[in-house]
């Protein structure tokens, strides 16, 4: 399997690139990796990259969006923070990826038993000292727990169901925040050069499942 050239993803689409994540979660979850020279791809792509999309997602280490997609080098750009959601300077990056670079696909993945998630449901009963850094992150999914938490539901990382309920919210979240707060995406897809959509994925299957 050759890396995307200029050409590759010039003639790539949104739709495209969509299927090419689709079909390599699928083979990832058969367990049957595309054949790939990474050293030839090291060969080919010295001279540039062109990748077809952009993916945030999680820090956990069970998220590598290159093996959940079974991708190669220079296939994609991964943009990764605990919680996967946007600051200025990952849409930075976000735009850099699509708008300079010519990425045609982002993707917001999410995933099961988010840590982080779990840390924002938690903060009201725990508070490390020494952490304030940690705390602030957190501090980014408050919003969502206040959309999803129930009357009377209990606010805890236990709470399996309430904790996948904050995980969908906050991938659409982040989605919203994306065109919201970037005109240049917010551009891009209305022009249909550029597709933003949302993905969720199971650590216990290694299914993506698409929102």
């Amino acid at each position: 399997m050759k890396a995307h050239t200029l050409e590759t993803q010039t003639t790539t689409t949104p739709d495209k690139a969509l299927k090419f994540l689709q079909e390599g979660n699928q083979r990832f979850v058969q367990n049957l990796k595309m054949n790939r020279n990474l050293l030839e791809q090291v060969n080919d792509t010295r001279a540039g990259q062109w990748p077809f999309a952009v993916v945030l997602s999680c820090i956990d280490s069970r998220t590598s969006a290159e093996l959940i997609f079974d991708q190669g080098l220079g296939d994609i750009f991964s943009i990764r923070i605990a919680g996967n959601f946007v600051n200025k300077d990952i849409l930075g990056s976000m735009e850099f990826g699509c708008n300079v670079a010519g990425s045609k696909l982002v993707v917001v993945l999410g995933h099961s038993k988010c840590g982080a998630l779990k840390g924002g449901l938690d903060a009201r009963s725990i508070e490390p000292a020494g952490m304030e850094n940690l705390n602030h992150l957190i501090s980014n999914f408050e919003g969502c727990i206040n959309e999803i938490l129930r009357e009377g539901e209990e606010r805890s990382s236990s709470n399996s169901d309430l904790l996948e309920r904050v995980n969908i919210c906050n991938i659409k979240r982040t989605i919203s925040d994306i065109r919201t707060q970037s005109s240049t995406l917010r551009k891009l897809e209305e022009e249909g050069s550029i597709k933003i959509v949302g993905a969720n994925y199971c650590v216990e299957s290694g299914v993506v499942s698409w929102l």
